[in-house]
């Protein structure tokens, strides 16, 4: 059983990875909230394909000058 849901789970990513390489996720400019819609995609999985559009916005303190 415990294998089962081994499975299930990395199949789960697995289809969530391939979601967001379709989405051009991957070959845009690094940043937070690109980072963050990258995890979001892959988390939900194949719940992209019903119609999840998982965005992420943050924002990363910048130095004082």
């Amino acid at each position: 059983m415990r294998r089962i849901i081994v499975l299930l789970i990395l199949v789960w990513l697995v289809v969530g990875i391939v979601a967001a390489g379709q989405r051009h996720d991957f070959t845009a400019a690094q940043s937070c909230s690109r980072a963050g819609t990258i995890a979001a995609t892959v988390a939900v999985g194949p719940l992209n394909y019903m119609g999840v559009d998982p965005k992420a916005s943050c924002t990363t303190p910048q130095p004082s000058h």
